[in-house]
């Protein structure tokens, strides 16, 4: 390139390059990718017509220069101006993608819920708290000592064969109930001793109302002067707590190893006030824990005078206390997180 009209040539012919590719852009990310053609400092058609100086005789450069300067700051302001077009365009467009009709019916909107068990967990533990209650959470692998031996159960019970526990050794287990909990607190703290311990408890046990794994809490009393009587007034408030204030509750004669009396807790049913119903089988009571006082053995066992005082234990399946709470017919249902079963349950 020679002289000024030879550049005023080059000049009108990229900008009339550029005016007619403008209307194939529809983006400003195409603005930016087409200004780069003419713009980029290394490659583009504008930027390299400042090359030429070197070609140009002295008394022109000058000249030369500002005319490709004037170029350059046309492009920039063409595209600049383009460019914001298009990006209100873009902005248009996408609010009408995302405007929303406040007129149109709301979107139900679902929440989740605690768990039926974890809510009755949670019920038990503000009930007992309530009665002056420590928890008291032990550990799920148990040594067969405090699972069995510390509980005054014999070496030739069947719930130590291996049909109905889940030995990990010879001396490990996984605990089949949580009263191991209770031997833990009495060899470590001295009566006056209130604590409740609720977890999961394992069995090799599967039907409709049984589970290989299922959550239960214990609870134990150990004072001077404890009687029966005290272990029925605590039943008493917690049944009325939990079922309703015109629940009442009847003692059966039962044996487990680790009370004596031991009894069967039964509640006069809930549904119908104990007419008998279905849910009763007609009797007009529910089965719902076991009980008892505590036996001396276990109570010396945990270097306890078994003389000076006296206490009284119980275990409650939580699965059992919202299967009746619930009107739910099938432990499964309560591991299987159907939310068609879940969704019914609104505590």
């Amino acid at each position: 390139m020679q002289d000024l009209k030879e550049l005023n040539e080059t000049i009108s012919a990229i900008k009339q390059e550029i005016l007619d590719s403008a209307g194939t852009l529809t983006s400003s990310r195409g603005v930016y990718e087409f200004k780069k053609n003419f713009l980029d400092f290394k490659k583009g058609k504008i930027s390299q017509l400042m090359k030429e100086m070197r070609n140009i005789p002295n008394e022109h450069k000058a000249e030369f220069g500002k005319t490709v300067n004037a170029a350059k700051n046309w492009a920039l302001d063409f595209f600049e101006e383009l460019d914001q077009k298009l990006k209100a365009e873009e902005r248009k467009h996408r609010y009408e993608n995302e405007k929303i009709d406040i007129s149109m019916p709301a979107v139900r909107t679902t929440y989740g819920n605690l768990h039926p068990v974890t809510t009755v967990a949670n019920q038990l533990t503000d009930i007992f708290a309530s009665m002056g209650f420590e928890v008291y959470e032990g550990s799920e692998i148990e040594t067969d000592y405090y699972n069995f031996t510390a509980l005054n159960t014999p070496q030739d019970h069947p719930a130590r064969d291996m049909q109905d526990t889940f030995y990990l050794s010879p001396e490990f287990l996984l605990r089949t109930q949580t009263s191991a909990g209770q031997i833990h607190v009495m060899e470590k703290k001295k009566p006056p001793i209130k604590i409740i311990s609720p977890g999961k408890v394992f069995r090799s046990d599967d039907d409709a109302t049984h589970s290989p794994m299922f959550t239960q809490m214990e609870g134990l009393v150990v004072d001077e002067g404890i009687t029966l009587c005290d272990l029925k007034g605590m039943l008493d408030m917690f049944v009325q707590r939990i079922f309703g204030e015109n629940t009442t509750t009847r003692l059966r004669p039962s044996y487990f190893p680790f009370t004596e009396p031991s009894v069967e807790v039964d509640v006069s049913c809930f549904q119908c006030g104990g007419k008998g119903c279905k849910l009763c089988k007609g009797t007009g009571w529910i089965e719902v824990l076991g009980a008892g006082v505590v036996n001396k053995r276990v109570l010396e066992n945990c270097g306890i005078d078994s003389e000076k005082y006296r206490g009284f234990a119980f275990g409650i399946g939580l699965e059992r206390i919202a299967m009746l709470k619930y009107g739910i017919n099938n432990i499964k249902m309560l591991f299987e997180s159907d939310l068609r079963v879940l969704d019914q349950i609104d505590d």
